[in-house]
């Protein structure tokens, strides 16, 4: 992207199109300020009202309790509590993000995360309701964590560069789209143990990720809605820098009375020479699922690169 990667952690508010990284640095200041908070209050014997504030956070499964607190949707998919929950979130949406990022760009990397966490919210809450298996824990049934926004970028990612490769300890190199198969299946499994809450919502996730994909190459693009919010604060926020706006006299010219010109003036035009079209990209992004990544020409990944900072 910009720099390096814990520059581009530091920096992450202050840069555009730097969306991976701002999920990473919000995720990171909940978690640690959540943890600072939870050690004042335990150590002040007001243990109960981090437990509170806990639960405003966190994504009830009873709608009754949701209803109260509708922006928890959105808030539990930036809360974390353990450290290795933490940890292994942020690598996957890490490493997988970058790859999203190259071939899609910054907005859809950030709407792919949203929806894959909207996604997994709402099977979650459909299956602790509808199903008698989880009816006896249903009130007191809340979940936590990045996971489902995470999954939707590791299956998108999948969906992609299918035959794109990463380097595995012990392993050596494995093809993505297995990964994203191994992670699913073992969420699936899953779903009727101890973690059935979260495992639900991965699958959600999981889901959204492999249809937003879909759906974007064949030019459709669920993410547009919350792009255009997320557009709408970035203005709200933006620092407008001051600008001295200075004119210059205009210059007259006369011509000399033995001077005749044949040649046309040159026209002018702001259109941008050899910008990629929305349906050379929507090839591109087939060719990318039918052969990987490593299939396009030269031409067609500077294409993709270009398209991918609007």
């Amino acid at each position: 992207m910009y720099g390096g990667f814990w520059d581009n952690l530091k920096n992450a508010f202050k840069q555009s199109n730097n969306s991976l990284y701002k999920l990473l640095a919000i995720n990171i200041i909940v978690f640690f300020v959540m943890v600072v908070v939870r050690v004042f209050f335990t150590f002040s014997g007001a243990g109960g009202i981090y437990q509170s504030l806990r639960a405003y956070l966190m994504m009830p499964a009873d709608l009754s309790a949701y209803i109260v607190q509708p922006w928890s949707i959105l808030s539990y998919m930036f809360f974390h509590e353990g450290i290795f929950h933490i940890l292994f979130n942020m690598l996957f949406l890490y490493w997988f993000g970058l790859l999203v990022n190259e071939y899609l760009g910054s907005r859809k990397l950030a709407n792919l995360y949203i929806l894959g966490g909207l996604a997994g919210a709402v099977l979650y809450v459909i299956m602790y309701n509808i199903s008698p298996y989880f009816s006896d824990v249903l009130a007191q049934s809340r979940m936590l964590g990045a996971s489902a926004g995470v999954y939707a970028i590791v299956v998108g990612a999948a969906t992609l560069a299918p035959n794109t490769t990463f380097q595995l300890i012990l392993l050596g190199p494995v093809k993505i789209k297995y990964i994203a198969i191994f992670y699913v299946v073992i969420a699936f499994v899953n779903s009727a143990g101890s973690n059935a809450g979260g495992e639900l919502a991965h699958l959600g996730g999981a889901a959204m990720g492999f249809m937003y994909i879909r759906q974007l190459q064949k030019g459709n693009d669920w993410g547009i809605p919350i792009q255009v919010i997320g557009i709408f604060f970035e203005k709200l926020f933006e620092k407008k820098p001051s600008v001295k706006v200075s004119y210059r006299k205009k210059k007259t010219y006369t011509s000399s009375p033995n001077y005749t010109s044949t040649e046309n003036p040159k026209p002018t035009s702001s259109a941008k020479v050899g910008e990629p079209t929305q349906e050379e990209i929507d090839k591109i992004l087939d060719k990318i699922a039918e052969r990987g990544y490593e299939a396009l020409s030269k031409d067609e990944k500077r294409k993709l690169f270009e398209f991918s900072k609007k």
